[in-house]
């Protein structure tokens, strides 16, 4: 495992990201203690030390299984890293108790790292108001020493994401982005990327490999790439992107899975810098790909689902719905969907818009939701 240093820190290339562990029977909101544990043991065996949870994962269960897997262990052996639940504005009302009650889950006396989770256009006004205090209230818990380093994560736009800074960048020790090979060009992360260096911010990756897309293929270069590596996967080109990409101190990865970890921690065993040439293969693919059928860019983090009156599995019929595009059919049979109840269809969706409201994607979800129920036979 190769490690970066960040302040007096070494912390390890790979980072555990705690919003995709294996499962029992399927259920998002139950992860399954005996393989969380292992791996956690496992991670840390061999050289893993930053383990990234949040309030809401797992349906509120992350913290709590992290917690108890990693006491398992000498606190000086890893670093952990948990989030406020910035998306819903009732939260910054309960700031003290959500505080409180995340340092018992996780079964610490602090957190290394403390983020304002998922900075977006919408929740931009909440983070902001002096009234409403959340930094004021991070930076007495950091003094207290029960907060080591404060950060955040960001879902924004560019000048959103500016606009934090320049109000609380004497606060802000590192800044995790959505940063990948797709989304470079795709949601403009180039920008933010040289903005955060030209700050010497510290820049954390979240999504390296866009949900899993990018472990799947990469988007048609496949055979370009081959001719500088050929022993590469396309999990290993999307990682060695982002170890290529100035300033990026930890990239986090949602591992389900014990082969995901042994994989990704045998490739992060040192620093794979690639060429110039490859980078450009890279982005030139994921240009032709966005440009291609008109996908979703859902990444499922399942924020939307909480919001859905209709409780529809938002990111499940993205899936159906991305499928259909690439394969450029125009219509979808009943049959297709008979996997799933009908009042968990797209045609039962109301069109509130309360789902696109927390969508980090910026995705129409109604507007999508429309165009696939007109899709599905009668």
């Amino acid at each position: 495992m190769y490690y970066n240093d960040f302040h007096d820190l070494k912390l390890s290339g790979l980072g555990l990201g705690c919003m995709r562990l294996p499962c029992i029977d399927g259920d998002e909101s139950r992860p399954d203690p005996a393989k969380v544990q292992e791996m956690i043991d496992y991670a840390i065996a061999n050289g893993v030390n930053y383990f990234d949870t949040a309030w809401g994962y797992h349906g509120g269960n992350s913290e709590a299984i992290i917690g108890e897997a990693l006491s398992k262990h000498d606190r000086s052996e890893f670093y952990l890293a948990s989030k406020f639940p910035g998306y819903d504005r009732k939260n910054f009302d309960k700031k003290e108790e959500i505080f409180e009650t995340q340092l018992e889950r996780c079964k610490t006396d602090h957190f290394d790292f403390y983020l304002c989770h998922t900075l977006t256009e919408e929740n931009e006004p909440w983070y902001m108001d002096d009234e409403l205090g959340l930094l004021d209230y991070l930076v007495e818990q950091k003094k207290a020493g029960r907060i080591k380093h404060i950060g955040f994560s960001c879902h924004s736009g560019f000048d959103t994401m500016h606009n934090f800074v320049k109000k609380y960048w004497k606060h802000l020790d590192f800044c995790q982005i959505q940063l990948n090979y797709l989304d470079f060009e795709f949601q403009d992360a180039k920008s933010k990327v040289e903005y955060l260096n030209n700050l010497g911010m510290p820049i954390w990756v979240m999504e390296p490999l866009r949900g899993g897309k990018l472990a799947q293929s990469c988007l048609g270069g496949e055979k370009m790439l081959a001719k500088s590596n050929p022993d590469f996967t396309p999990a290993n080109w999307a990682f060695a992107f982002l170890q290529s990409v100035p300033g990026v101190t930890m990239i986090l990865s949602g591992m389900s899975n014990m082969e995901q970890l042994q994989q990704n921690i045998e490739f992060f065993g040192e620093k794979h810098r690639i060429s110039d040439d490859d980078i450009a293969t890279l982005l030139t693919a994921a240009h032709f790909d966005t440009q291609g059928a008109g996908t979703v860019p859902c990444t499922a983090c399942r924020y939307c689902v909480s919001k859905c009156p209709q409780g529809l599995p938002i990111p499940d019929l993205f899936a159906e719905y991305n499928e259909a595009v690439y394969a450029k059919k125009t219509s979808i049979s009943a049959g297709t969907m008979s996997s799933y109840p009908e009042d968990k269809w797209p045609t039962k969706c109301i069109g509130c818009g309360e789902c696109a409201k927390v969508c980090p994607q910026h995705i129409d979800i109604p507007g999508t939701m429309k165009k696939f129920g007109e899709m599905i036979e009668k």
